[in-house]
């Protein structure tokens, strides 16, 4: 189990990587500046966010990732809200993230008010962008797909340090709902069967929005997985004009659940997602994640490792481990 854990992070990290260059950039434009996305590349220089970024560099959707496991690791895998927003918030200084338009829309605002003293939660209410579900994939390791409640439950209490709302905490506990389904099962049918079964309970955990239902958007992008399950360039395409794959949660994460559907491999599931266009880097982390469950390390070509490694300076075995020991414990 401890080498699928592994899969999952290090199929975050690929799909945040290989989705950088092009990151909210229109479908048009990517196709424009790059033809196809083949490979790990550098930053785009014209790009307002990639730019900062080298070969390989994950963005803030993995490092956050990793932080709230930093938190957690610290406080024994009991979520705390003051502990995490802390660890996050060390993590942005460092990285200058409020200087450098590193931050999601949510995220930048959230924890500017925790900076200052105050209590986010009258604007982590309103959220509806996709902030906690581009970081929660590794705690879909966590649980098997029977502790549906006890997964959610769990989510809700990481991911309203920022995000409260009923749309972001649903999105994220279905990312990580999706995580823990393929670890178990390997099966992408079942795979949505579990993300779609979490929605009623997901949703009642967060404050209302003016939202549709994730399980609307997401069932409509299956049926577009399966009408071009031959033709990768139509269903993105048919994809993208669907949703714009935008940072809202109601369209990336759908997008990111379809293609983890359609690739069902790390590699293919990276590449998607950099050519969709749109928030490209976070629906990689996320699809790619679910992906790097299926089968582990074994599933992901050695290069594309090689190439995380190199050009980031993170153990990304401590953090299996110790999601492997906790998932033992409970």
């Amino acid at each position: 189990m401890e080498d699928k854990i592994l899969g999952v992070l290090y199929g975050m990290a690929i799909g945040d990587a290989m989705g950088m260059p092009p990151e909210l950039w229109t479908r048009k434009r990517l196709i424009k500046e790059y033809g196809e996305i083949k490979y790990f590349l550098d930053g785009h220089p014209k790009n307002e966010v990639s730019y900062q970024y080298k070969k390989g560099n994950f963005t803030d959707d993995t490092a956050q990732a990793l932080t709230i496991l930093d938190s957690l690791i610290e406080t024994d895998f009991k979520p705390d809200s003051k502990n995490i927003a802390k660890h996050i918030l060390n993590w942005a200084e460092k990285e200058n993230a409020f200087e450098n338009n590193i931050l999601g829309p949510t995220s930048k605002i959230t924890l500017s008010m925790i900076k200052e003293g105050k209590d986010p939660k009258e604007f982590s209410d309103k959220a509806v962008t996709n902030g906690s579900a581009m970081r929660i994939a590794p705690i879909g390791t966590l649980f098997t797909s029977n502790q549906k409640k006890e997964l959610c439950d769990y989510v809700f209490n990481i991911s309203k340090v920022t995000h409260s709302s009923d749309v972001t905490i649903a999105s994220a506990c279905m990312i990580a709902m999706a995580v823990s389904s393929v670890l178990d099962n390997k099966n992408k049918e079942e795979m949505i069967k579990d993300v779609l079964s979490i929605e009623y309970y997901a949703m009642s955990l967060g404050a209302e929005t003016i939202t549709g239902l994730l399980s609307t958007r997401i069932k409509y992008c299956i049926e577009l997985a399966k009408k071009y399950k031959n033709d990768k360039t139509k269903f993105l395409e048919s994809l993208y004009n669907m949703t714009g794959a935008t940072v809202n949660a109601i369209d990336s994460i759908p997008c990111a659940i379809a293609i983890a559907y359609y690739a069902f491999n790390v590699k293919d599931c990276a590449l998607m997602c950099a050519n969709l266009g749109g928030d490209t880097d976070t629906i990689g982390a996320m699809a790619t994640a679910i992906c790097g469950g299926i089968n582990g390390t074994k599933d992901i070509p050695k290069d594309y490792i090689d190439v995380i490694l190199n050009a980031n300076n993170t153990d990304f075995y401590k953090y299996s481990n110790a999601l492997a020991k906790r998932r033992c414990a409970l």
